[in-house]
């Protein structure tokens, strides 16, 4: 590995344990070359472990083919985890130009796509089957076409339900309501896109973004939990002009060639939380501030803790930057998503 990229990852020992345990949690974070065989792999290769003096650590593909390895058959490191694959591209596109329609078994092979392929990377993407991530897109859109004034058969019509009664059940089971009493629950749809710290969780609705967090973030089910709660919001899978926009940004930020976002979000939350989290955005790319500093910034010098306490709770990760906050000393602390992705993100912003 490079040593001037040695700062950007997890010390050699956490990722040799990721690796050995085949930890789905360091997926996109670093690539392991096996000196024995020649060949390099993603975190949980499902091949036989090699001893820790056979290995050594890649931040991308790119320096480890540089180096000499060549890629896994088996687990494929080429293919970025959370990312679309060039032989699903076509179908996702397809689903996202008329997220109402019917696929069957027949319709994936016709278009050379194995369903039981198909069926695998929903799974381990979406924790879902392919049928029913089309099922539950669908139930989103017919709960936004109640939400903007359509009657249940129409909606239920609209997003090709076997029966009303089928839908009302299934907006039930989503809401805890019956279709006439959720239509005022916020529809807000999730995404996953791609990076180089993994795989990024998105929600949004048309206009703006809500969460934005790392997959293996401990506390993104209590984020989604929290919005739920906060704004009587109701998940599905999803993509918006928002969460498009947004994706489009957090790729540039991580080429270098974007510093400021402009797609709208929104941090609903106590008028502390949201004093905390309108300060953090005040804090310039490449600067780092103290938790003593960010609590004098918003009038609550004596109440650092509780300042810590709401940028921990920050659901905008990377957009809202509280990974540039600091320990008095300087030090890195008190990041959700792992000290080693705050220090990468500090070092990427510094370079910008």
């Amino acid at each position: 590995m490079i040593q001037s990229d040695l700062h950007l990852l997890p010390d050699e020992a956490t990722m040799f344990r990721a690796f050995v345990n085949r930890d789905a949690s360091f997926e996109g974070i670093f690539l392991t070359g096996v000196r024995t065989t020649g060949i390099f792999c993603r975190p949980t290769c499902p091949a036989r472990k090699p001893k820790r003096e056979n290995v050594e650590f890649f931040l991308c593909a790119g320096d480890a083919l540089a180096a000499g390895y060549r890629p896994c058959k088996r687990c494929k490191p080429m293919e970025a985890k959370g990312s679309v694959p060039d032989w699903l591209r076509p179908l996702m596109d397809a689903v996202d130009a008329d997220p109402l329609r019917r696929w069957t078994s027949q319709d994936l092979r016709t278009s050379g796509i194995d369903p039981a392929r198909a069926r695998r990377w929903f799974q381990a993407s979406y924790g879902m089957t392919f049928m029913a991530y089309l099922r539950a897109r669908r139930l989103g859109q017919a709960f936004s076409r109640i939400q903007e004034g359509a009657d249940i058969i129409e909606a239920s019509m609209d997003a090709d339900f076997d029966s009303v009664s089928g839908f009302c059940d299934a907006i039930r089971r989503k809401t805890g309501a019956s279709p006439s009493k959720a239509k005022d629950r916020k529809s807000i749809a999730v995404a996953q896109m791609a990076s180089p710290l993994g795989p990024i969780m998105l929600a949004g609705d048309e206009e703006a973004i809500y969460l934005i967090e790392f997959w293996d973030r401990r506390m993104l089910e209590t984020q989604f939990d929290s919005l739920e709660k906060r704004i009587g919001a109701v998940f599905f899978p999803g993509r918006t002009p928002a969460i498009e926009s947004m994706e489009r940004e957090i790729a540039a930020y991580f080429s270098g060639t974007l510093t400021v976002f402009e797609t709208p979000v929104r941090f609903p939350g106590s008028q502390h939380q949201e004093a905390v989290w309108r300060a953090l955005l005040e804090v310039p790319p490449g600067a780092t501030w103290t938790y003593g500093q960010l609590a004098e910034h918003v009038g609550k010098a004596t109440a650092v803790r509780s300042v810590a306490r709401a940028v921990g709770e920050n659901r905008l990760s990377i957009v809202v930057p509280c990974h540039r906050i600091v320990g008095a000393d300087g030090k890195l602390t008190g990041y959700g998503g792992g000290l080693w992705r705050k220090r990468f993100l500090l070092a990427l912003e510094s370079q910008s």
